[in-house]
């Protein structure tokens, strides 16, 4: 009798090494699959920029693969911070085009210690700055659901790629929603874990702790194993937490009990949100009644467009600093010349604004942490939409011409004081996050917080609806998550 033949799109990444350990697949096999995937799809999506095929050969063939948990299963990586030994790391911008990473980092380390097969690199915004995900040194990558939009950003690489079944799963980072952004409009599961749950070295401060480092899955089950691969500290770092006594992967196996959540539809900076999505929030709060939870409309006391404004003033300072750094590969000071007009701008602002400027922002920080650990105190759980809108065209959020001519003239004169001293803040605030509004607060106070695939829009795009959990509190976003996935399965949204 011949040799089963298996849908390798209809298994997650734990499923995908089971079958390798049971040797009813080789990690060979797998390897081909995903390699005629992307071959197939990526000339239409471009959501990978980088094939390292014949490294990956190499060494499943010379047994270099360590049998880790996820022995011989393909994996893609963020073409941003996670730097994987000798390969092309560009950040989606031309200034670090021929960039080769020195060495792994810690978090890459650790897949490649849990076995995965490296299998290339994921498009991302230039320095992973948009919610969107359309450079100018790769192009657009687009989503699978619909081609003419964006997966988003700045994990939209590797959404895309997730989705429409290049691999199980994808690495991606989060400082501003840039793994819960795309999972939602990818109909894919994706978690930020808590600020120092997971290793940044040797990079350190990665947007003063906004960001952190997971992957995008297809079910919780693998999210919640990855996590358990790669969270606890072996350097001394700024911001630590324990590794937790129960595995992230026993917590899907229990059940939630009756937790107290709080949901809002509200735009925390007061600009609108689209009614298929506030209407996701409601059929979610009917769900989650049913399954026994008490669910309350209350939001955190917080000034969303204070918090909106301290976030883009570390962004600014984030950019410039950025452009400092490439000094040391360029051999010279970086110029228009080498990045994106939008990126010169933003690098320009974070120039202009003052040391005290910058440190009197980043206080409101540590605010809204209190005032989340107050909140906490009467709810598990805080529920809002993931996005405030479906995706964008392709193109759609991009400069207009004359406001790249005028970025240029602007960058050239460097204005950037006399641009903040016109109110471009309070505009861009608006402009940028008007249609991600919700997933900043998070990553400002450092709490961890997951986008759940539980709805469509009217023209059957997916609806992320996004869960904030007090910091530290992984265990119980994946206990419900898991409850929800049972009750309301996603495990068929890839798109091929």
């Amino acid at each position: 009798m011949g040799k089963e033949k298996l849908n390798f799109d209809r298994y997650d990444a734990l499923g995908l090494s089971e079958l390798i350990r049971k040797k009813k697949v080789h990690p060979k096999e797998l390897l081909e699959y995903s390699t005629k995937k992307i071959e197939s799809l990526n000339p239409k999506l471009n959501a990978v920029v980088q094939l390292t095929v014949e490294q990956a050969k190499n060494r499943l063939s010379t047994g270099k693969i360590p049998k880790g948990p996820f022995f011989g299963v393909p994996i893609l990586i963020k073409d941003m911070i996670h730097s994987v030994r000798g390969e092309r790391m560009t950040s989606g911008s031309k200034a670090y085009d021929k960039y080769l990473s020195p060495d792994d980092s810690e978090f890459v380390s650790r897949l490649r210690k849990a076995g995965f097969v490296f299998l290339g690199t994921t498009n991302v915004p230039e320095f992973a700055l948009m919610g969107i995900t359309e450079p100018k040194l790769h192009g657009p990558t687009r989503n699978p659901w619909d081609p003419e939009r964006t997966p988003g950003g700045s994990s939209g690489g590797s959404a895309a790629a997730v989705a429409s079944g290049m691999v199980s799963l994808a690495t991606g980072s989060d400082g501003g929603g840039s793994i819960r952004i795309p999972a939602a409009y990818c109909g894919l599961f994706g978690l930020k874990p808590s600020r120092g749950r997971v290793p940044v070295y040797p990079l350190g401060r990665i947007w003063q702790g906004a960001s952190a480092d997971h992957v995008i899955t297809k079910s919780v089950r693998d999210s919640a194993a990855v996590l358990d691969l790669v969270s606890g500290l072996s350097h001394p770092e700024a911001f630590e937490l324990e590794k937790p006594r129960t595995p992230y992967l026993a917590e899907t196996k229990k059940h939630p009990g009756k937790l107290r959540i709080a949901y809002s539809i509200e735009s925390p900076i007061g600009t609108g949100v689209n009614e298929d999505h506030s209407v996701a929030v409601l059929d979610t709060v009917k769900l989650l009644k049913s399954l026994g939870h008490k669910v309350t409309e209350a939001k955190p006391d917080i000034d969303g467009k204070k918090l909106a404004a301290s976030f883009l003033m570390m962004y600014f300072g984030e950019v410039a600093s950025e452009l400092q750094i490439a000094k040391s590969f360029l051999g010279r000071k970086a110029s228009m010349r080498d990045v994106e007009s939008t990126t010169w701008i933003l690098g320009l602002l974070g120039f202009s604004v003052s040391a005290g400027e910058f440190v009197s922002q980043m206080k409101y920080w540590d605010q809204a942490s209190y005032r989340m650990g107050e909140f906490h105190k009467d709810y598990d759980l805080y529920l809002t939409p993931t996005t405030a809108e479906p995706p964008a065209k392709i193109g759609e959020l991009a400069p207009k011409f004359y406001e790249e001519i005028a970025m240029q003239i602007v960058g050239r004169l460097g204005l950037g004081k006399l641009l903040l001293a016109t109110g471009l803040v309070d505009q861009l605030v608006e402009k940028n996050l008007s249609r991600t509004p919700f997933t900043q607060l998070a990553n400002l106070t450092g709490q961890p917080s997951v986008s759940i695939p539980l709805s469509r829009t009217r023209l059957g795009l997916p609806i992320g609806l996004m869960f904030t959990a007090a910091r530290g509190r992984e265990d119980i976003l994946i206990r419900l998550a898991s409850q929800l996935e049972k009750a309301r399965p996603w495990a068929d949204l890839a798109k091929s």
